[in-house]
């Protein structure tokens, strides 16, 4: 039997795994109110009518929604379709997709009331009016910014089941102390701890009850190196096989005292998200990003050679000033130090972001529908933009797959001296020979490889097969690689017909 709520907190996460941490900050700042609410999750992935459903099982009075850009389309159509059937539920939006009006998504119209930037306080606060009979005449709310130490931590509102099967998502600082016009955190005006010691104690509670994947949000985990190293150190004490450590960190920045730590951390216990996204100066002086690009390199050499940490890299494509030419050059500095991934992001256009100032110098087109990614620019067409994201897609399979690692440096030559331009062919062959970028069948994708090595990368047959098959007993793959290359992929004339109706790669 379901229980009835007053107030539903929800929101469509990208996949199950990922937890809503914004809703437990909600949640566990109600105050009175919390008995008489509920934290209901879904993923984008599930009907907006199913959806809907399950929320006004609980007769709900009030739903507030976390809306992202990765979930408006699916939130606008849920949203939509209570209002249909249930008028009376007040529908309340927060997150960063609603909250730089008037540049407002479609939800915006749908919602009776939108709470901008922090919702901690102003949330429970509109509940309370809202549930005493009182209506606001004003629909959008300006979020009360709050001192860290009056919040209420959302940690214990993590479940059994999120400890024992979601990433953990934690917080020992909030805002950003860098203008990076790209990224929202560019509004904050600096960056704010927690109290350490209250912190540390909700993260052994945490940890006392299971929790071994943790991803900490903070935009400059290493920011002030002592409180690095004391919440290093904290996880080093507890160190087991199975704990594994998120951050994101700055490039340029990792001071000695903090090196001697990262080197106490046994292999694949951390993760270092690591946002290069371009080596230019001149792009990173118009989109006010401070970087030391000599120093990132020092930095980046120094944790492959000297730590077990997982580097995940971040370029983007698309930035304004940039043209094809110049970002194949970050591509290949990159390349050179040998992260374990590159993250190829093309640039979107977030709502209230500062880059938005180059849209019309720069010419910069952008998709109207989430999640807004850019289509051409000034100096690079449209054209280009999608051979980019296909080039995307099959670094995601190839390279940051791990699945290929004998036969990735013939793909970018042995010398890596144009790993850009080589991967660009493979990307050109790719999609000449398969069409898509998805629905690629491992044995199509072996296949395809040894084609593109042999026939556009000029490597010899007997090479590219010895690298495969390494790859191919390092899988784990049953069979014999020989009969994957020669499987015959074509459809038999009977099923033609059908496998095109249903193709949808």
């Amino acid at each position: 039997m379901t229980t009835a709520k007053s107030i539903v907190l929800s929101t469509l996460n990208s996949r199950y795994i990922h937890c809503a941490f914004g809703l437990r900050y909600l949640y566990a700042n109600l105050g009175g109110l919390q008995g008489s609410a509920i934290i209901r999750e879904f993923t984008i992935h599930e009907r907006p009518v199913d959806i809907v459903e399950k929320l006004l099982l609980h007769t709900p009075k009030i739903i507030g929604f976390s809306v992202y850009i990765w979930n408006v389309a699916e939130t606008t159509e849920t949203v939509a379709l209570i209002k249909q059937v249930a008028p009376e539920v007040t529908i309340v939006l927060g997150g960063p997709e609603v909250s730089h009006l008037p540049d407002k998504p479609d939800v915006v119209d749908l919602a009776d009331y939108v709470i901008q930037g922090p919702g901690e306080i102003s949330f429970r606060q509109l509940c309370e009016q809202l549930l005493s009979g009182r209506k606001l005449l004003n629909k959008i709310i300006q979020g009360e910014i709050a001192p860290l130490e009056q919040l209420q931590l959302p940690y214990p509102f993590y479940s059994d089941e999120d400890i024992k099967n979601r990433l953990i998502y934690v917080e020992a600082s909030r805002g950003c102390p860098f203008k990076c016009e790209f990224c929202l955190s560019a509004l904050d005006k600096t960056a704010k701890p927690f109290e350490l010691g209250r912190f540390l104690d909700e993260i052994d509670a945490l940890h006392r009850r299971g929790a071994r994947n943790f991803k900490f949000i903070d935009r400059t985990f290493n920011l002030k190196a002592s409180t690095s190293v004391a919440i290093l150190e904290f996880f080093l004490e507890r160190m087991s096989d199975d704990l594994y450590l998120h951050f994101e960190v700055i490039p340029d920045n990792l001071p000695d005292k903090l090196k001697q730590t990262l080197t106490r951390f046994p292999a694949n216990s951390l993760q270092f998200e690591i946002g290069v996204q371009t080596f230019d100066p001149g792009i990173q002086a118009l989109i006010s990003r401070r970087q030391d690009n000599d120093k990132t390199k020092e930095n980046l050499r120094w944790l492959r050679e000297h730590t077990g940490a997982h580097i995940h890299a971040d370029l983007i494509f698309g930035l304004p000033g940039d043209t094809l030419a110049n970002f194949a050059k970050s591509f290949d500095q990159l390349v050179a130090l040998q992260p374990q991934e590159i993250q190829l992001g093309i640039l979107k256009r977030l709502r209230g972001a500062p880059i938005n100032r180059h849209s019309e110098a720069y010419q910069m087109r952008y998709s109207p529908l989430p999640p807004y990614t850019v289509l051409s620019t000034r100096d690079i067409d449209f054209g280009v933009m999608q051979d980019i994201k296909r080039f995307a897609r099959y670094w995601d399979m190839i390279a940051n797959s791990g699945r290929f690692k004998h036969t990735l440096p013939l793909i970018l030559g042995e010398a890596r001296q144009n790993p850009f331009e080589r991967f660009l062919t493979l990307t050109h062959a790719f999609h000449r020979r398969a069409g898509s970028t998805w629905k690629i069948s491992l044995a199509r994708l072996y296949k395809l490889i040894y084609e593109t090595l042999v026939n556009e990368l000029e490597t010899g047959q007997t090479q590219a097969l010895d690298a495969l098959q390494k790859d191919f007993q390092h899988s784990g793959q049953k069979g014999s690689l020989a009969t994957w290359l020669n499987r015959d992929r074509r459809p038999r004339a009977g099923k033609a017909n059908k496998r095109q109706r249903h193709h949808t790669g």
